[in-house]
C-alpha cells in the first residue's frame, strides 16, 4: 500500500520545494510577493505528495496534507520573516501575536476533504499577513497582504498583482455555498434575489470564483476561524469584491478569539441587496 511520506521526513522541508519556485530578491523584499511565494511553493509540494497516494486511505492523507503544509509555510516564514508572529490552523495559538506588530494568518490546507479526493481541484492554500496601526485611526490593524493559491488549478490570487475583477455575468445570481452543510441564511438570498447554489469545497476556491466570474457571492454562516478567511477576504477586497461579515460589520483580525463564523463575498452591484436579505 502507498501511503504519504510523514512530513517530517526530507520530502517535507526539501529546500528544493522552495528553490524550484525561485524565490527572488523581491519575491523576499515584498510581502504580498512572499505570501504569493509561500502559498505557491506549499501547493507544489502538496500536488506532489497527492501524486504519491493510492487513494487507500483519504485520512492519512488529509493529515499528511495538513502537516506538510504547516510546516513548509512556518519554516519559510522563519526563515524570511522572523520576527513575525504567526497564526495557523495546524499550530499552536501563541497569544504573543495579540502584542506583535505583524502577523501572518495562514490556512496550509484549505479544504482538506477535496484534496483527498483527487482529481478535486477545490482546495487552496491561504496565506495572508496582518499588520497593526493599518486600516486607518478607528482600526487597531488590518490586512495588508494576502495570496490564495489553486494548486490543482496551477493559479495563485495574490494582492501584490491584484487580479482583474471578471466582468459581471448574466442570468441568475450564482451563490458558492458549502458541498456539505449550505448555510441557512445563503439559501434565504439566493431564494430572494432569484439566484441558485453552487456547492464547492474549500472557502478560499469559494472566494475566489466569485473573482473569476464562475460566481457571483459567497455567504457563509456557521463557523469559521480568521485563517479560513483571512487571505480570500484580503485578495477579493483588493479586487474590488464587497467583504463584510453577515451583518455587514468590518472582518476584524488577530482576535484573541479567532473565531469569525460568518461572511459575505460578493460582486459589489449585488452588496446591498444581499446585507438587505440577510437583515
Amino acid at each position: 500500500m502507498t501511503t504519504p511520506e510523514d512530513p517530517g521526513s526530507s520530502f517535507a522541508l526539501d529546500a528544493e520545494v522552495l528553490d524550484d519556485h525561485a524565490l527572488s530578491e523581491a519575491d523576499l523584499a515584498d510581502d504580498g510577493r512572499l505570501a504569493a511565494a509561500i502559498a505557491t511553493a506549499a501547493g507544489r509540494a502538496l500536488l506532489e505528495l497527492r501524486q504519491r497516494f493510492d487513494g487507500s486511505d483519504a485520512k492519512a492523507l488529509k493529515d499528511a496534507g495538513d502537516r506538510l503544509g504547516h510546516a513548509l509555510i512556518t519554516a519559510t516564514l522563519k526563515a524570511y520573516r522572523p520576527n513575525d508572529a504567526v497564526l495557523s490552523e495546524e499550530g499552536a495559538d501563541d497569544l504573543a501575536r495579540l502584542e506583535a506588530d505583524r502577523v501572518w494568518i495562514v490556512d496550509p490546507l484549505d479544504g482538506t476533504r477535496e484534496f483527498s479526493e483527487p482529481p478535486r481541484d477545490d482546495w487552496a492554500i491561504h496565506v495572508a499577513l496582518w499588520e497593526r496601526g493599518a486600516g486607518g485611526a478607528d482600526s487597531v490593524g488590518e490586512l495588508t497582504a494576502g495570496a490564495v493559491a489553486l494548486p490543482a488549478m496551477d493559479l495563485t490570487l495574490a494582492t501584490y498583482d491584484v487580479p482583474v475583477l471578471a466582468p459581471s455575468r448574466s442570468g441568475r445570481p450564482r451563490f458558492m455555498v458549502s458541498r456539505t452543510r449550505p448555510a441557512a441564511e445563503a439559501e434565504h438570498v439566493a431564494q430572494e434575489l432569484g439566484g441558485e447554489l453552487v456547492p464547492m469545497g474549500s472557502a478560499g476556491a469559494k472566494a475566489m470564483a466569485v473573482l473569476l466570474g464562475e460566481g457571483d457571492a459567497y455567504v457563509h454562516s456557521g463557523g469559521q476561524y480568521e485563517w479560513d478567511s483571512a487571505a480570500p477576504v484580503a485578495v477579493a477586497r483588493a479586487a474590488g469584491l464587497h467583504c463584510s461579515r453577515i451583518d455587514g460589520s468590518p472582518m476584524v483580525y488577530n482576535q484573541a478569539n479567532t473565531l469569525l463564523p460568518d461572511l459575505v463575498i460578493c460582486r459589489p452591484e449585488l452588496a446591498e441587496g444581499v446585507l438587505a436579505a440577510l437583515a
